[in-house]
């Protein structure tokens, strides 16, 4: 009972260091040893002294801190103490965000809507999803226990818990990452486990006083990321073991064995090398595509807050030239605003033209896994638009905002502004025409949906797991955002059911 109580004088101590995300080691550990170590002790010392003088106490309630302050100074020191909780929750929440976004990176948390709040800092984020959650149960815990001491007991639960896998955790660092002897590192456990143990020994004895709230809350979280992970590593699986060959793709034929007119496809996927399922899955059971050009789009967030316009567009070729095939991969930084349908379409058909006018993988042969990708300036083929009035605009600019429903009924005609002097070949130009052409014709954005389903043959358990647990989390989690901004008139979605 005793080491239960010992260990509530320092549970709200430990949330500084939740905000590693948003300051430097070395500020916490300054702000730490100067200012929250002594103003603890102080506290604690003064609360000791007060009890040392006065014995006689009504009830047990009448033992606590704002008893011992002057009655003069309680209403401040209870302000103080407010403002003291809001910047403490405020650094777990903080703290919390942090992990979900590194747990939603590593595919153990389903997706969610992520905002950074600054430029300079990557730590700095909000999660809309996250931080209702947090608020429901905050108020679940707050009127369900009615009560401040089942509330001590839940808090000290936990933080005796997260103190203990640290330290489980920091054995693994010492060896692993340190690459220290693993002598030091059992001794390390062993010092500092024994005391955690023993104090989280204390807290289960208050099991039944609100400390079950926290088992409870970490089980649903661990079921829910266990399932995450499982069905996203299976459809990862799925993906590169039902990945179309190239040279599955080379014995269709320069037509891929389907009738193939002009327009462009934009096949979205998340692989970066190869051919998705999905194609093959659209070829095989539609006996025509209605595209003469088709690009793989692989749209990726990498943790820098901007990628400059001449980095934003990496271009391969898969096969020969005469197949017409592209692979584009799109890369946004975290506080890069993804452009809307028809700038986007503009800067994509600039980036493929110039890769071509390059003369990007020059080989006439191809050989399989030789695909590369360029890095991509666009803008030394500038692209112009041509309306309905014949009438020839300039490239409009990046920050220009277009009122899509004025636009959406006249569809803009491109074609290729080639220097006079450029050195380009017949073969380049014949690339170059055919892809004004199918832009000309039009362009369409096919998705795949994909439904999860377990095997036949598949345990009791697992088909709960894929069939009801997966396809709920799927089904109420956050898409990729580049599909916000796709135009739903020109979006051809392909389902496929992945059997696991």
């Amino acid at each position: 009972m005793s080491l239960g109580g010992i260990l509530l004088c320092v549970t709200g101590s430990e949330a500084m260091y939740a905000d590693l995300g948003h300051f430097s080691q070395r500020s916490i550990q300054i702000a730490f040893i100067s200012v929250v170590y002594p103003a603890l002790v102080l506290a604690y010392m003064g609360q000791a002294a007060y009890i040392s003088q006065h014995h006689s106490f009504e009830n047990s309630y009448h033992i606590g801190f704002y008893v011992s302050v002057p009655e003069k100074l309680r209403w401040p020191v209870l302000v103080i103490a407010i403002l003291a909780s809001v910047v403490g929750s405020q650094a777990i929440i903080t703290g919390t965000f942090s992990i979900i976004k590194q747990c939603s990176a590593l595919s153990c948390f389903p997706g969610v809507k992520i905002v950074h709040t600054s430029s300079t800092v990557h730590g700095q984020i909000y999660i809309p999803e996250i931080n209702w959650i947090l608020m429901i149960l905050c108020l679940a815990v707050t009127i369900g226990f009615n009560n401040t001491k089942h509330l001590a007991n839940a808090q000290g639960l936990a933080v005796i818990t997260v103190m203990l896998v640290t330290t489980c955790l920091m054995s693994l660092v010492i060896v692993l990452v340190w690459n220290k002897s693993i002598f030091i590192a059992l001794g390390f456990l062993i010092f500092f486990g024994s005391i955690e143990v023993m104090y989280f020994s204390a807290s289960l004895g208050k099991f039944h006083e609100g400390a079950w709230v926290p088992i409870t809350l970490s089980f649903i979280f661990m079921v829910v990321m266990s399932v995450w992970h499982y069905g996203t590593i299976k459809k990862y699986e799925f993906d590169v073991q039902n990945k179309v060959s190239v040279n599955w793709l080379l014995n269709l034929g320069p037509s891929l064995g389907i009738v193939r007119v002009r327009g462009i496809g934009l096949i979205h996927t998340e692989l970066m090398s190869g051919i998705p399922a999905i194609f093959s899955h659209f070829v095989t059971n539609l006996p025509a595509f209605h595209q003469q050009v088709l690009v793989f789009l692989c749209v990726k967030s990498v943790p820098v807050p901007h990628v400059e316009p001449e980095e934003r567009f990496l271009v391969g070729r898969i096969g020969p030239k005469e197949y017409r095939l592209y692979r584009v991969i799109v890369r946004y930084g975290y506080r890069d605003v993804q452009q809307d349908d028809l700038e986007f379409e503009k800067e994509l058909i600039n980036s493929i033209a110039e890769f071509i006018r390059s003369g990007g993988a020059d080989q006439n042969g191809f050989v399989e896994g030789s695909e590369k990708l360029s890095s991509i300036s666009s803008g030394a083929i500038p692209l112009w638009e041509e309306g309905g009035d014949g009438e020839v605009d300039g490239p409009a600019s990046p920050n220009k905002e277009i009122n899509q429903q004025t636009v959406a009924p006249q569809r803009k005609k491109a074609r290729f502004v080639l220097p006079k002097s450029a050195q380009v070949d017949a073969e380049v130009r014949s690339e170059l025409q055919d892809l004004m052409d199918a832009r000309e014709a039009g362009m369409s954005f096919i998705l795949g949906h994909s439904h999860m389903k377990a095997k036949s043959g598949s345990s009791f358990v697992k088909r709960i797991v894929i069939n009801f647990f997966y396809e709920f989390l799927r089904r109420n989690s956050r898409g990729p955002s580049y599909a916000a901004n796709i135009p739903h008139a020109s979006t051809l979605e392909v389902g496929m059911v992945y059997q696991v």
